[in-house]
Order: C-alpha cells, then sequence, then structure tokens
C-alpha cells in the first residue's frame, strides 16, 4: 500500500519537474504569409498572437478565421511533439498502479 503511494508521489513529482521543463519551452508558427503568427508554450498556453491589421476587415473574416485555426492546430501539433520528446527523454514513467 505504502509503495503504491511512494509510487504516486514519484509520479507527481515528475510530472511538476516536467511541466516546468515544458514552461520553457515554445513553438512559433505562422499563417496566411506570415500575416498571422502564433507563440505557444510547452504548457499549450498561447504567449502571444499577432495578426496584421489588413486582415481585421469585414471582408477578410474567412481569411482570418481559416489563419486563426490553422496557426493554433499547427502550434498545438508543434508542442505536442515536443512534449512527447521531453517525455521520453526525461524517462517520464508511469507507474503500475493495478
Amino acid at each position: 500500500m505504502f509503495n503504491k503511494l511512494k509510487e504516486v508521489k514519484d509520479m507527481r513529482d515528475q510530472a511538476k519537474q516536467l511541466q516546468n521543463q515544458l514552461s520553457q519551452e515554445s513553438v512559433t508558427t505562422s499563417s496566411e504569409g506570415g500575416k498571422i503568427n502564433l507563440v505557444m508554450d510547452g504548457n499549450q498556453t498561447v504567449v502571444s498572437l499577432d495578426i496584421n491589421p489588413e486582415l481585421l476587415t469585414p471582408d477578410k473574416k474567412e481569411e482570418l478565421e481559416k489563419g486563426l485555426r490553422n496557426v493554433f492546430n499547427e502550434a498545438v501539433k508543434k508542442i505536442q511533439r515536443v512534449i512527447a520528446q521531453k517525455m521520453q527523454a526525461g524517462n517520464f514513467k508511469m507507474p503500475n498502479l493495478g
């Protein structure tokens, strides 16, 4: 019983350590020819979003929506790859709790 609790505590400590490492990571994506730029950190928080004012007109609404979808989706994919690499490199192991 106490061994399982120790494994859970170790896992929680590893997760905190990984989260701290990931907060130092970031990815940058752009869309619409560089008119939309997004930076996301390793905790999947948007750090910055820059939109060219040219896209902020009613006739560019669809282009803006498409561009925002693209930069967000690409940033999430990139940061998930970083997370997977960090977990593998850090030997992050899930204990057998069963």
